[in-house]
This record gives C-alpha cells, structure tokens and sequence, in this order.
C-alpha cells in the first residue's frame, strides 16, 4: 500500500510521461503536462479516444436498429 508521501510525489509528475516538471507547466484540460511534447501526446491520445469511440458507437447503431425491426 502507497505511503502518503509516495501519493503526493506521484502528484508531481506529469500525466503523459511521468517527468519532473521545470519552470513552466502546461495544462489540457486540468491535467498538468511537463512540456508541449506531451501537450501534443495528450492531445493525439484525445483525439484516438474520440475516434475509437465513434467506430463503437457506429457498430452499436445497426443493433438498436435490428432490435427495433424485430419489436
């Protein structure tokens, strides 16, 4: 089990690549990001995620639409 200290060093680090961060730190979306490399990272994954989740929801689409032929 994680002491408290390894909770708030881990707080410390950047989401994407689990860096230190410098003088500047960068957010997306509340989420604090160690340079624009990551932003960029972050960004990419977003974008995946949506497009992943459009692919799900058209393959859902012809289900609902078969169940509604049946009722």
């Amino acid at each position: 089990m994680p002491s408290c200290s390894e909770g708030l060093r881990n707080a410390m680090r950047c989401a994407v690549c689990d860096g230190q961060f410098g003088l500047v730190r960068h957010y997306q979306w509340r989420t604090p990001l160690c340079s624009k490399k990551c932003v960029d990272r972050f960004r990419a994954r977003r974008e995946n995620d949506r497009s992943w989740l459009s692919w799900f929801q058209i393959a859902l689409n012809p289900l609902t639409e078969n169940r509604q032929r049946v009722s």
